[in-house]
């Protein structure tokens, strides 16, 4: 038996040649994504969080780490900045106070766009 496996050992080599470039595009579309996510997660606090937690919104950030592939982003409140502590209870609430869902939202609202730079990223793979 026998087979061809020209097409396969092409794709190969194109795929090679094409990972540094496919690791910073998917550090930049994830980079952009945490921003995204970041932005609209204060917008929604802002809303949310009324006069007891108004300093807490500014204190929502995001870490971005490059991994194999692309990276990995770490986006939320920081517990070290003021009223970051507040994040949990805000978020998910508690038996006194109803969740939020800020973050949850800002996520939802960031996946289509987010999905929409992968494929262009993933689309432009292999041999021309």
């Amino acid at each position: 038996m026998t087979a061809d496996v020209r097409q396969l050992a092409q794709l190969a080599v194109a795929l090679e040649h094409d990972i540094p470039e496919v690791e910073r595009a998917m550090v930049a579309a994830v980079t952009r994504g945490a921003l995204n996510i970041k932005n609209d997660w204060r917008d929604n606090a802002r809303a949310s969080s009324g006069r007891h937690a108004r300093l807490y919104p500014n204190s929502i950030s995001y870490d971005v780490t490059p991994i194999p592939g692309g990276a990995k982003a770490e986006i939320g409140p920081d517990k070290g900045r003021a009223q970051g502590a507040l994040g949990n209870l805000l978020e998910f609430g508690s038996v006194n106070n109803p969740p939020h869902n800020d973050g949850g939202r800002a996520l939802l609202a960031e996946e289509p766009r987010f999905v929409l730079q992968v494929a262009a990223i993933t689309d432009g793979l292999g041999p021309g």
